[in-house]
């Protein structure tokens, strides 16, 4: 009886996480990046609206943070499992440290770092998130960038300071780092 052809071993999939504060970017910049890596991309929330049936304001409204966690984490850890391309991450994924864990597992993860003055004139206009429902949401990204930079440095292996640069630039930087820590190969 022959022996069976020695198999190698499938090359490992890129895996890449975007984290950061709620309208930092992360769903656009994956987008892109996925496209120029040609990747498949996720989006945590989207899957979470999608198996909800509304919107994630909606339900936090309705059931309250801690239910919409759960569900994140439910989500996280089918995406991180399932999905081998680029995910973009709802701003709260970090605060569960099982969450922190499987995103840090499932790939390289990019913290887009922006300060709470960058992110309140991006989403100043924006009724859909939901912890941006305040009197002062401007003084709500500032707590949440307290609390929340930390979980994201714990999570990530490279930050990215998005400042105001276009998105185009924002994707070439986190390829120039992907490619720098010899996770890609250079481009043309």
């Amino acid at each position: 009886m022959p022996y069976p052809e020695p198999t190698s071993p499938a090359p490992p999939k890129l895996g890449i996480v975007l984290v950061g504060l709620p309208g930092s970017g992360k769903s656009t910049v994956g987008r892109q990046l996925a496209r120029r890596l040609a990747l498949p991309f996720a989006d945590s929330d989207h899957v979470i609206e999608q198996r909800l049936g509304c919107p994630i304001r909606e339900f936090f409204e309705r059931e309250g943070e801690n239910a919409f966690r759960d569900l994140e984490e439910a989500v996280i850890g089918d995406l991180t499992q399932a999905h081998a391309g680029v995910l973009a991450t709802g701003g709260g994924a970090v605060l569960r440290p099982t969450n922190r864990q499987r995103l840090r597992d499932a790939g390289q993860v990019i913290y887009l770092r922006s300060m709470p003055e960058e992110v309140f004139r991006r989403v100043r206009h924006d009724g859909n998130r939901p912890l941006l429902q305040v009197d002062d949401p401007l003084a709500r990204l500032r707590t949440l960038h307290d609390e929340r930079d930390p979980l994201y440095r714990e999570t990530c292996h490279f930050v990215i300071e998005t400042g105001r640069p276009s998105v185009s630039t924002l994707v070439n930087m986190i390829l120039m780092q992907l490619e720098l820590a010899g996770l890609l190969s250079p481009g043309p």
